[in-house]
Formats: structure tokens, sequence, C-alpha cells
């Protein structure tokens, strides 16, 4: 596999987990905006995304997930012939592990940028699920966007092949799965969900199954839970992206009211 072209504009490596950012070009708000891809995606196609929240005011960072982007360890081909062979034996590992980095890239973050706000997490398909993953570990994250994604791995009723996790994967899942353990969001993080109506990939009702579930969570703050369905299947609209800075504009103002 050739060499990785990068634009080293904004780019650090830390630890082993690529980094790219973009910082506002006025006033700060003091918070912080992780935003990751989705499957088979990269950070760097997410910088026009990054300059929107910059321009909002926050620091905000992408870094590729395992496996993704400069992390790659194979050709494109063999990445995603691997995925369709058996997705998730390699798919829950890759939501596990890029979600547990996440307390990494925040410590990172809050030292190289003096950062004494709040942490907003969210991405766009397996990226929302690794934010929402990433929310139940670290209780600096206090909201999530999830674009097009789900809190059950399971997803019951979506349209692509069935596949067998390995043991391995297991363990990511019941480690890790939201639906599975509601009891790592008993800190009520705001978290909204911007899903396809129509998506039969990722199917919405995930995410109503999911707030059923950690209701007792939010009984005092029901505002902090939110599921906005749009006229689409499984695609990321700019409705869904200007959502995700809304929710995160919304909850700098409320960053101190969450459960603790």
């Amino acid at each position: 596999m050739g060499a990785i072209e990068t634009n080293k504009f904004n780019h650090e490596l830390v630890d082993h987990i690529p980094i790219i950012w973009e910082e506002p070009d006025g006033e700060r708000n003091g918070h912080l905006v992780i935003w990751l891809p989705g499957l088979t995606g990269g950070k760097d196609g997410l910088r026009p995304h990054l300059r929107m929240f910059a321009d909002a005011g926050f620091i905000a960072l992408s870094y590729d997930p395992y496996e993704h982007g400069e992390r790659m360890r194979e050709s494109r081909e063999l990445f995603i012939g691997k995925l369709r062979s058996n997705k998730r034996r390699y798919f829950w590992p890759m939501i596990a592990m890029t979600a547990e980095e996440y307390p990494r890239v925040i410590d990172w973050a809050v030292e190289r940028f003096g950062l004494t706000g709040s942490v907003m997490a969210g991405g766009i398909s397996m990226g929302g699920d690794i934010a929402l993953v990433a929310a139940g570990l670290d209780n600096r994250i206090t909201a999530v966007a999830a674009c097009i994604s789900t809190p059950d791995w399971l997803r019951p009723g979506t349209d692509e092949e069935e596949s067998h996790p390995d043991t391995y994967a297991w363990n990511c899942y019941h480690r890790c799965n939201p639906l599975s353990n509601t009891s790592k969001y008993e800190h009520a993080p705001a978290i909204r969900f911007l899903n396809g109506a129509k998506d039969g990939h990722v199917p919405p009702d995930g995410a109503h199954r999911f707030r059923a579930a950690v209701l007792n969570h939010y009984a005092a703050c029901p505002e902090r839970f939110e599921i906005t369905e749009f006229d689409a299947a499984h695609q990321f609209t700019d409705g869904m992206l200007n959502g995700a800075l809304d929710w995160f504009v919304r909850h700098t103002a409320n960053s101190g009211s969450q459960k603790v």
C-alpha cells in the first residue's frame, strides 16, 4: 500500500492517534468538539465540518478511527473485502477501540488548547456510534450528536447481510454496546440522534428503544435527550450537520446542568 498523503496543517500524532483540528479565527467559547467519520471514511474529509464548528467558537478536532485513514493497515480493497466477509467481526472492535481512545484525545486537547469548558462528541454513522459509546466512558463528554447512528449494534431489521462476530468482537459488544450498558449513562449526557426516517441500513428505532431504556436517568431533565428524524435513508444531510451544531451550541450554555 502506498504512502497516505496528509495535510500537515493542524495535524499531530498523539501517541499512535493521528489528529487534525480547526481553531476559531475569533473568540473561543472554551469548549471542544470531537467529530468522527463514518465507516471507511477518514478525518481529513471532515475539514469543512470542523471549520464550521470552529467558526461557532469551538476547538474542533477529528481523528482517524482504528484501521481508518492513516491507520489503515491494508489496501482499501482488502479492507472493504474483509468487512463484506464478516462485518460484525471487524466493525465492532473498530467502534470499541476508537471510543476507548476518546479520553486520551480529550486529555491532549485540554492540555494543548488550555480548555476549561465541556466536551461535545459526534459524528456520522460509525462516528456517531463511537461518540455515543465514548459518552458512557468519559463523563467529561456532556453532549452527543449522533447522525444516522444507533445505540444497538445488533441493528435488528437492518438490510445488511448476516455476519458472525468472533469471541473478541462479542467482548467488545458486551463492554461497549450502549443499549446493553445503560448504567453508563446515569450522568445523563445530552444526547441527540439525527437519523433518517427511511434508513434501512441503520434502523432509526434503535434510538427510540434506547431512550425508553435510559428514561429513568433523564426523568429530571427530559430535554437532554432528543430524537430528530429526517425524510432520508442512510444518508448524511446538511440538516443533520446543522442540527448537530445547534445541539452543541445549545449545550455550551447548559453544560453545567448535567447530573453528576
